[in-house]
């Protein structure tokens, strides 16, 4: 069943455990300790809501930041994860290691050019890979402790805003195409569905989806520079941005949902969180848990806002990114 809409609108372990709000529950945990670094995750869960025989659906949630900033309890996120919380969902954010937090001072962004392409392309690569790692070894953190937690191991969602985008749109291409570093994953592990805010999936070769995905829910501003709603090449290297992955699973036969809006920039990595949770719920109820197939194509136009540049190059997303001028 396909629906297309147009619509417009107008302009270790446990450490500490406290109350957020209405009853809401924070605990945190160690999940992984990597080198230097310390990764914690908080899982938040409703100790007033009755929950059914049947353990809980998990939300996986993976904060945004460029690779270079960002931390899983910001602020920005919280209502976010009270609401799904009160509708009986365990919610997890986690910690992920920053693969471009000195990004400044290691690559000179003036240099422009094949220096500056194979410094970013190798930088970049890098960053996502080790998000990707830590995504994974918080995913077998929580499917390990499910019973102690009543989290029901089939109903994970991984759920991302922009760079957390892209690293569960990356975590999801690598699980089906079995990579070395899905073996993290438990075995005969998939994710129930995905859920993007502004991501992509960077690719070193064409992208192709190995086997059938989750269900996956897209958002995007179709004139976003930080990431692009299209794609960007640069030699063999891709950045595939919702439209194409959209594209992919149109031709695949997989169920998804595209949620575009015209003009828009990078604001929808955190935009749906806050107007579009009847969307998200209804992706849950009706993809995930219901097992509908179904793709379905929202284009939004926001009244009176001018026209934007929907045509990005690598010149445009490192300008956005990295303050690159040149």
């Amino acid at each position: 069943m396909k629906i297309k809409l147009r619509i417009m609108l107008p302009v270790a372990f446990l450490c500490v455990s406290f109350a957020l709000s209405a009853g809401v529950d924070r605990q945190t945990f160690v999940y992984s300790i990597r080198g230097a670094d310390t990764l914690r995750l908080d899982r938040y869960v409703d100790t007033c809501a009755l929950v059914a025989e049947s353990a809980r659906p998990c939300l996986l949630f993976v904060f945004g930041g460029s690779f270079m900033r960002g931390r899983r309890d910001s602020p920005e996120y919280g209502d976010f994860f009270t609401y799904f919380a009160r509708r009986g969902y365990a919610v997890v954010a986690i910690d992920y290691r920053l693969g471009l937090k000195d990004v400044a001072r290691e690559i000179d962004v003036k240099q422009g050019g094949l220096k500056l392409f194979n410094a970013f392309t190798a930088r970049f690569d890098g960053a996502v890979a080790m998000a990707v790692e830590d995504l994974f070894d918080a995913t077998r953190f929580v499917v390990e402790h499910a019973d102690e937690w009543h989290v029901d191991r089939g109903r994970i969602t991984a759920c991302g805003s922009s760079a957390g985008a892209i690293t569960v749109l990356q975590g999801e291409y690598e699980r089906c195409a079995d990579t070395p570093r899905a073996a993290a994953l438990p075995g005969g592990f998939r994710y129930a569905g995905v859920i993007s805010f502004a991501g992509c999936i960077f690719s070193s070769g064409k992208m192709e989806w190995k086997t059938r995905p989750a269900p996956i829910l897209l958002f995007h501003g179709e004139a976003d520079r930080n990431v692009p709603c299209d794609r960007i090449r640069f030699m063999r290297f891709g950045l595939y941005g919702s439209g194409r992955i959209a594209g992919q699973l149109e031709k695949m036969g997989a169920p998804y949902c595209l949620h575009t809006v015209e003009n828009a920039e990078h604001e929808i990595a955190t935009v749906p969180m806050h107007r579009y949770l009847a969307e998200i719920e209804m992706f849950l109820d009706r993809f995930v848990h219901g097992g509908e197939q179904l793709s379905v194509r929202t284009v939004e136009g926001i009244a009176g806002r001018p026209a934007q540049k929907k045509k990005i190059g690598l010149k445009d997303c490192l300008k956005a990114n990295f303050n690159y001028s040149h």
